[in-house]
C-alpha cells in the first residue's frame, strides 16, 4: 500500500499548486500602494499615459471623457483600468480618485474567459467627471507582453 501513498500524495500536491497560477500569467510589476513599477518595457511616452501596459488601454472606456482629465488623473483612471484587468477577482471594484477628489471611478472586471490563445474580461467603469457621472461597459483583451487591448 506504501507504494500507491506517495505517487498519490504527489499528484494531489502538484495538483493543488497549479491551482495558484492566474490566467495571465506573470504581469508588470506593482509597487507599494498599487503603483504600477515602470520598467524600460513600459516607460510612459512623453505625450500621454504610456506606449507600455496602460499606453495599450489608449482612453480605456473613459472614450472622450479622457481628455477632461489632467494626465495625472488619467493615468489613476486607466492603472484602474489595468489593475481590475490584471489581478482584481470578479466583481471586486477597484477604485481611483483625482488629488481634488473631484474626478472619481470604480472598475469592476467579470469572470476571465479565453478567445483563442488570448484571455480576455468584460469590465465596466464607472465614474464621475466635473460632476458628471457616467458608466461605460466594455471588453479587453490580455497580449503577450502583459498590456490588455480593449475591444472596439
Amino acid at each position: 500500500m506504501k507504494p500507491i501513498v506517495a505517487p498519490l500524495a504527489l499528484s494531489i500536491a502538484l495538483f493543488g499548486l497549479s491551482a495558484c497560477s492566474t490566467i495571465s500569467g506573470k504581469g508588470p510589476a506593482v509597487g507599494p500602494g498599487g503603483a504600477l513599477t515602470v520598467t524600460p518595457a513600459n516607460t510612459p511616452s512623453a505625450g500621454g499615459v504610456g506606449s507600455g501596459v496602460l499606453g495599450a488601454l489608449g482612453n480605456g472606456l473613459l472614450g472622450t471623457s479622457a481628455g477632461r482629465l489632467d494626465p495625472a488623473d488619467r493615468r489613476k483612471a486607466l492603472e484602474a483600468e489595468y489593475k481590475a484587468l490584471e489581478y482584481a477577482p470578479v466583481g471586486q471594484a477597484t477604485s481611483w480618485k483625482s488629488a481634488s477628489g473631484a474626478q472619481s471611478g470604480q472598475v469592476v472586471a467579470a469572470q476571465p474567459y479565453q478567445v483563442g490563445s488570448q484571455n480576455c474580461r468584460q469590465y465596466t467603469h464607472t465614474f464621475t467627471i466635473d460632476g458628471a457621472p457616467q458608466t461605460a461597459r466594455g471588453t479587453a483583451c490580455r497580449n503577450p507582453d502583459g498590456s490588455w487591448t480593449p475591444l472596439t
